[in-house]
């Protein structure tokens, strides 16, 4: 049989801009693109990238059955929310009952994060964490996160392999990181973390860093989050059988950056703005971190989670599968002041 895909999050910043991209993937031959959508609106925006817009009540597992039964989606690219995992039971349900019908192999694609994998979660930092390691399903298992959110986020993972092994359907874990550049969408134009450094910074009139050292994170431009996400994709449909499962996680990253040098970049453009002070970064203290946690609608304690940390994730599967990022992680800083007009103008709209 052939397949049909359904894409989910195509109003936002990865899903959109992958719509966006994804008549010149020139992909293997599949019978069908479905879009998720909330509204009329969204529904006319995905038809011009040629999906076909679909409307599903998450908030009802029998909507989230019929639809992928009537319509035989056999692969699902999710990409919502990260931290819980009641809709993702619900498709892989629906997906494993579509394989005891057609007998056609089916897919779940869950979109995760970066700091599920790093010290806000639990995760080792002593060395490089490669996202091949064939004991990566076990460290999940075994991580505590400080924070009851993060630690949802991790078991969310773990529900969804565990889940989908059991019932015979091909999951993986696809992890964003910091994500930069303009998305290419008909929705949300920018990141999450980027934005985050700006409006804490713009709040404070100064750019401070929440950690000792020096430590480092994964970084992606979001053209390369996103050809990830199609080589993925494409594996998939060329029947090549990509890494699945408990070996089925896939870190969109060309490498790490320390947080020191994304903050002195995005300083130096700040104040060329005159939104701070000064082009200096320095170490936040309690007074600060309440002044940026207000900013960004968040405990104190918890703007560290948003604005640093340590995470040795590091990106191997992708390459396996013929994932050739276009830029290197230094391009981040590189591009930092067109990174800050972005946001800055963003935020002047919303």
């Amino acid at each position: 049989m052939a397949n049909r895909i359904l894409i989910t999050g195509g109003s936002g910043y990865l899903g959109g801009t992958l719509l966006a991209r994804w008549k010149e993937a020139n992909l293997p031959s599949y019978e069908k693109l479905y879009a998720l959508v909330r509204t009329e609106e969204q529904g006319k925006a995905v038809e011009q990238y040629g999906a076909e817009a679909l409307n599903i009540n998450l908030e009802a597992p029998e909507s989230i059955k019929k639809a992928v039964l009537d319509n035989k989606i056999n692969i699902v690219f999710y990409l919502i929310d990260p931290r819980n995992w009641e809709h993702q039971v619900t498709f892989i349900e629906a997906l494993s009952e579509l394989k005891k019908q057609t007998g056609q192999e089916v897919h779940f694609l869950h979109t995760s994060g970066a700091k599920l994998f790093s010290e806000h979660a639990g995760a080792p930092t002593d060395a490089p964490l490669l996202d091949t390691d064939p004991k990566l399903y076990d460290i999940q298992k075994s991580q505590r996160a400080p924070f009851p959110l993060m630690q949802s986020a991790v078991e969310a993972n773990n529900v969804v392999i565990e889940n989908a092994e059991g019932k015979g359907v091909r999951s993986y874990i696809f992890v964003p990181c910091i994500v930069y550049g303009k998305g290419e969408g008909f929705g949300n134009p920018i990141s999450i973390q980027t934005v985050a450094i700006v409006k804490a910074a713009i709040k404070v009139r100064q750019v401070y860093k929440v950690d000792a050292g020096r430590p480092i994170w994964p970084v992606c431009h979001v053209i390369d989050n996103t050809t990830l996400y199609i080589e993925l994709l494409r594996a998939i449909l060329s029947g090549k059988e990509p890494g699945y499962g408990k070996s089925g996680y896939y870190l969109a990253s060309p490498g790490s950056v320390a947080w020191d040098d994304i903050y002195l970049s995005m300083a130096k453009a700040l104040a060329k703005s005159k939104y701070i002070d000064d082009d200096e970064v320095h170490v936040a203290d309690d007074g600060a971190l309440q002044k940026m946690g207000d900013a960004l609608e968040c405990p104190k304690d918890f703007v560290p989670v948003q604005l640093g940390g340590l995470c040795t994730f590091t990106a191997v599967h992708g390459k396996q599968i013929g994932w050739k990022p276009q830029f290197a992680a230094e391009h981040i800083i590189e591009t930092a002041d067109a990174e800050v007009e972005l946001i800055l103008q963003h935020l002047k709209e919303s």
